[in-house]
């Protein structure tokens, strides 16, 4: 018997069992009588077996939702599956061509494409089919309906975000400058803030160990090859100057004014930076032209000394270091600053992100049969399934009710080709689903990642003499916690096709692209020519009507007005 036919066989026998129990004390389908097992009625497989189309504006390997461990449950539940397919290309150009020819898949996970097919009318609206067929998403998603209403006052997708109850991320997850171990350990764990001290250190190690295997050491990288990803470049400006990700602006805290800071002293401080240390040969030029994959290699090459990412943009990387065993060639996160007077800001506040979630289309065949998988997967015990996955197999349960993870399974965690034939890589995120930081009726966290049992238990020799060094019970305890910020994130406001606001951010976005590049890759000598090159054009838009616009959402949701 192969090990998908077994794990399936093994789902089948312990899945009751691991649902029972499970109530979430407000109703709406978590019962034992409602556990997958003794699923009956509407949505439910008595109905015709029937597929569906799945497109996702992020990369990933295209699948059937049936050859995972996950979406064959999910299917046994319902008698649907899905025909999983995954960005190939450039997202404008997959955007524009979905929508000239209206030829839309069944549902559409749409992530910065949002705007533009909501415009082009691609989402049908959901209100009513909530009403009838939604008792689960009404109780996951009704606190937070009013936050993702249009402009009509409709619904047309559901957030990823709904968090019920509220817990920490243990570790990072999110922005950081991450640093090979190695140097950390050569220098004996030094204390580090400053964006300067963080390069000299990479400086240092580069000068002593100039290679690994017979090829250059690089000092730093980026993720800028990639048009959608590029903000892995710019975001790292309001970082340092010690602000969390608020997308192009930066909000004031007491007067909640947003400015953006392109073009102005924070980015070029940065860009400076990068300048400077591409003349002494620590950045690598590749940053702009590799794909995803390429990037990818380099970070598990052993290779890269540091580099600026969101933790979850680099995830198969980071599994693929931790399975291959050798602690030192795997990163550490820093919550680097531009001064030691800043407080450092990247862990994100409570938050709800209202424009990024899933739609059923205006070509679906069967909204209702749709809106019903939606529902019958937040049910809690599908949310533990796509989380946790099976009792007993993917995850265990102690004494006292409390999940974690053995040696076995979380080695399993680690395997990135594991996580995708169960199914974790297809349906842990981008479905209606709890937020990250939820709570479990029982009190276990809904992402694994932040049950502290699982973080502890998870932690190597080496992560413990960081977090020793950096006087640290986890990752995320060394970094500053986050202000509250009622507003955030700024990012997830509605910018509208078309409008003024989306124009200046597509030009802006455009400048970026065409002169970042060139700053970095300048001689010192010509950086504060090309600067005021870059100023000057910047300077011919109209930031000032762009950050009134801001302004005023961001005072509006910051006084309960979403």
């Amino acid at each position: 018997m192969g090990k998908r036919q077994w794990l399936s066989t093994a789902l089948a026998a312990v899945l009751a069992v691991t649902m029972v129990g499970c109530s979430n004390g407000a109703g709406g389908g978590n019962t034992p009588e409602n556990t997958p097992a003794a699923v009956t009625g509407e949505g439910s497989a008595q109905q015709e077996p029937v597929t569906f189309t799945y497109y996702s504006f992020s990369t990933g390997k295209d699948v059937m939702a049936s050859d995972t461990v996950i979406g064959k449950e999910l299917q046994k539940q319902t008698g649907v599956d899905w025909k999983m397919e995954f960005l190939v290309g450039d997202v404008k150009t997959k955007s524009g061509v979905m929508i000239a020819s209206g030829d839309y898949p069944d549902v559409i996970v749409p992530e910065g494409e949002i705007d533009k097919l909501m415009d082009a009318g691609a989402f049908i609206e959901l209100d009513e089919l909530i009403e009838e067929h939604g008792p689960n998403i009404k109780r996951v998603y009704g606190p937070y309906m009013d936050k993702f209403r249009q402009a009509d006052g409709k619904i047309y997708h559901l957030p990823f975000s709904a968090n019920i109850g509220y817990i920490g991320d243990p570790n990072i997850s999110q922005g950081a400058f991450w640093i090979q171990r190695s140097v950390l350990k050569e220098f004996g764990y030094p204390k580090i803030k400053t964006l300067d001290e963080y390069f000299d250190l990479i400086k240092k190690y580069k000068e002593k160990y100039p290679q690994v295997d017979g090829k250059d050491i690089i000092g730093f990288v980026t993720f800028a090859g990639v048009a959608d990803n590029f903000f892995t470049l710019t975001n790292p400006a309001m970082h340092l100057a010690g602000y969390p990700n608020d997308g192009d602006v930066i909000v004031d805290m007491q007067t909640h004014e947003a400015k953006v800071y392109q073009a102005g002293e924070y980015e070029k401080r940065w860009v400076q930076k990068l300048n400077e240390i591409n003349a002494e040969g620590l950045f690598d030029p590749e940053s702009f032209v590799m794909n995803k994959d390429q990037y990818l290699a380099k970070l598990t090459s052993g290779r890269v000394l540091g580099y600026f990412n969101y933790g979850w943009q680099v995830g198969d990387a980071t599994n693929n270091l931790k399975m291959a065993g050798i602690d030192e060639k795997r990163y550490a996160p820093l919550p680097i600053v531009f001064d030691e007077t800043i407080k450092d800001q990247y862990i994100d506040p409570p938050a709800f992100v209202n424009n990024r979630g899933i739609g059923i289309s205006v070509k679906a065949k069967d909204p209702v049969r749709i809106i019903q998988y939606f529902d019958n997967l937040l049910k809690e015990e599908n949310q533990i399934l796509v989380q946790w996955g099976i009792k007993g197999e993917t995850y265990s349960v102690d004494e006292n009710g409390r999940f974690y993870l053995d040696d076995d399974q979380k080695t399993k965690r680690d395997d990135p080709e594991f996580k995708r034939t169960f199914g974790f890589q297809y349906f842990e995120y981008s479905w209606p689903r709890y937020g990250n930081n939820s709570l479990l009726a029982d009190g276990n966290a809904y992402a694994v990642g932040n049950q502290p049992e699982v973080a502890s238990a998870g932690y190597t020799e080496g992560d413990k003499k960081i977090l020793e060094a950096y006087g640290a019970q986890t990752f995320s305890g060394y970094f500053s916690k986050p202000d509250n910020r009622p507003w955030y994130p700024a990012w997830s406001i509605n910018k509208g096709q078309g409008t003024p606001e989306q124009m200046f951010g597509q030009k802006a976005s455009d400048l970026q692209k065409k002169y970042l590049p060139r700053l970095i890759l300048a001689k010192p000598g010509e950086f504060e020519s090309i600067w005021n090159e870059y100023t000057g054009e910047f300077g011919k838009l109209d930031a000032k009507g762009y950050e009134e616009f801001v302004t005023k959402i961001v005072k509006d949701r910051a006084a309960g007005n979403w």
